[in-house]
């Protein structure tokens, strides 16, 4: 890099650049916050009131341009996700996109290959991969603490009602609903700790056609069962219409690996910590996460400020930067996220034709 300040714009102002990308950024010396940019002009204010920042604008276009822009955060509806991302590449712009990457996987696929032929940093907010437990997890499954991982499941309830969830409900804007807004994190974990899946079979319902008079086109609940190389199988449940089970945080979001070896689980809210249990014991036992693994190699975060249920999310942005500067790959990067989109399109194909697939059947 040959600038000492990093400067980055972010297109996209709501809810998520406020709650991570923006404290994430605060987190990196060697980045500076130097244009935001959305098509509604209330949300930008906001943002624009919360930072201070000068350069405020609803054209995309002028941000890429901007000399002072190095890299950009896509944080929009997952329609625009492709075109802004190839616009900010063609600029010469590193990029970290929120997920799901793509509307499918060939747009995805595009995305990554026009990345690496520009020579950008490209990553995928693939936020949990930061957990701290989720982290140690990895590291147990790698060092073979499990031995050969038998299953893997992943179960995500939450509430949300008939609320309106705005571009969410809307197929053209979305692709998919709780698939892709949900269940994308957990299919990204089952293949950074188990591999790649093989096969799978999917259902998707959606219970709600109106939420508070808008209507809606797209999955409330979605399920995997999978079969990956390695022989594991998969379970994998999504909802946002479990009722009284709360969301966010407070709402039942569950890992579990199972090997020849030993079990592990990790549970919301319990961020440094996994219950595992071995191999004939007599049950699981609370292990606290150790400290190495509370922060991201290199990140200046202190595990001890802050909320550590939010906090977590601000190592995002520092691998981000940490990747500009030392010209390296980010992890997750726009290739996992083509991967994840694989099993997604697979999903959805299998949803519909009711049937078993092979991943590669949907490509």
């Amino acid at each position: 890099m040959s600038t000492s300040t990093i400067g980055v714009a972010i297109i996209g102002c709501g809810g998520i650049t406020l709650q991570n990308h923006l404290p994430g950024i605060a987190l990196c010396p060697e980045a500076r916050l130097v244009a935001l940019c959305d098509t509604d002009g209330a949300t930008l204010e906001t943002a624009r009131q919360q930072t201070g920042v000068g350069v405020a604008t609803t054209r995309c276009e002028e941000v890429v341009r901007r000399d002072d822009v190095h890299a950009v955060i896509i944080a929009t509806p997952n329609c625009t996700h492709a075109p802004l991302a190839h616009a900010a590449i063609a600029a010469g712009k590193h990029v970290l996109c929120e997920k799901p990457l793509a509307m499918n996987a060939n747009e995805a696929r595009r995305m990554a290959e026009a990345a690496d032929r520009a020579g950008v940093r490209h990553m995928t907010a693939f936020t949990y991969r930061f957990v701290p437990a989720m982290r140690y997890l990895r590291h147990l499954v790698d060092k073979g603490f499990l031995g050969q991982p038998y299953h893997y499941r992943s179960c995500r309830l939450q509430d949300w009602g008939r609320r309106n969830l705005g571009w969410r409900q809307v197929k053209r804007l979305a692709g998919t609903g709780e698939l892709g807004d949900m269940l994308s994190h957990r299919i990204d974990f089952a293949q950074t700790l188990v591999g790649p899946m093989r096969r799978l079979v999917a259902d998707m319902r959606r219970v709600h056609d109106d939420r508070e008079g808008r209507p809606s086109d797209l999955d409330d609940w979605v399920a995997i069962l999978a079969e990956f190389e390695c022989g594991a199988t998969g379970v994998l449940e999504s909802s946002k219409l479990a009722s009284g089970r709360n969301e966010s945080w407070r709402s039942l979001d569950s890992v579990e690996v199972n090997g020849s070896d030993a079990s592990a689980v990790f549970i919301t809210g319990k961020w440094n910590e996994l219950q595992i249990g071995r191999l004939g014991g007599s049950g699981l036992e609370i292990v606290t996460v150790p400290r190495e693994f509370h922060v991201w190699p290199g990140s200046p975060r202190d595990p001890a400020q802050g909320d550590p249920l939010v906090t977590f999310r601000y190592d995002q942005a520092f691998e981000f930067i940490d990747a500009i500067r030392n010209q390296r790959p980010c992890r997750p990067d726009f290739h996992d996220a083509v991967q994840v989109q694989r099993v997604m399109d697979t999903a959805v194909v299998s949803a519909d034709q009711r049937r078993w697939m092979d991943l590669d059947d949907a490509d």
